[in-house]
């Protein structure tokens, strides 16, 4: 099975967030995708015929997103689609799981936060915790560290997604 696949049965969230990575990871290389199995496909620890179906999948991810006019930023339409479904279901638990409610509420100042930071630009709460949780990993990526109160509020998006997509889980896939 592939890692995206996985994700996806496992953890909603996870998958938009890998998924993300891998949209970065196909511009990094300029959808060339000799490059890709070079110097990423090629040093994963698996069977040769599973590399050639790593491969075909990013062939297939890099095909829809030039499709989709997708060569310099923005996400796949699939993508976004799951986060707004994630965002439906988001308000949906906001009135009838407390649980859920008392996470949501320690994160909205975090998410305040950074809903100011983006200008505007960004007023979804959970897409504000996607690209926190995704920014994070790409400051580590680079080697910069954060400060305490990123941190705390990564934490707090991670708990609010990680909610989230157990309950979107058990709801849409049965589990």
């Amino acid at each position: 099975m592939l890692i995206a696949e996985q994700k996806r049965k496992e953890s909603i969230s996870e998958y938009i967030i890998f998924m993300y990575q891998t949209e970065d990871l196909i511009r990094a290389y300029n959808f060339d995708l000799g490059e890709i199995y070079k110097y990423v496909i090629q040093h994963f620890p698996v069977e040769d015929n599973m590399k050639t179906r790593i491969k075909a999948w990013y062939r297939k991810v890099a095909s829809q997103m030039k499709k989709e006019s997708l060569n310099k930023s923005g996400h796949l339409d699939e993508l976004n689609k799951l986060a707004k479904e994630l965002s439906q279901f988001n308000l949906e638990l906001l009135k009838s799981d407390q649980s859920y409610r008392k996470i949501f509420d320690q994160a909205k100042l975090h998410i305040n936060r950074n809903a100011a930071l983006s200008n505007g630009h960004v007023t979804n709460p959970i897409q504000i915790c996607l690209n926190g949780i995704y920014g994070l990993l790409i400051l580590r990526v680079s080697g910069k560290t954060v400060d305490d109160s990123t941190n705390q509020g990564v934490q707090a998006f991670g708990d609010v997604l990680s909610y989230l997509s157990f309950k979107y889980q058990k709801r849409f896939n049965g589990q």
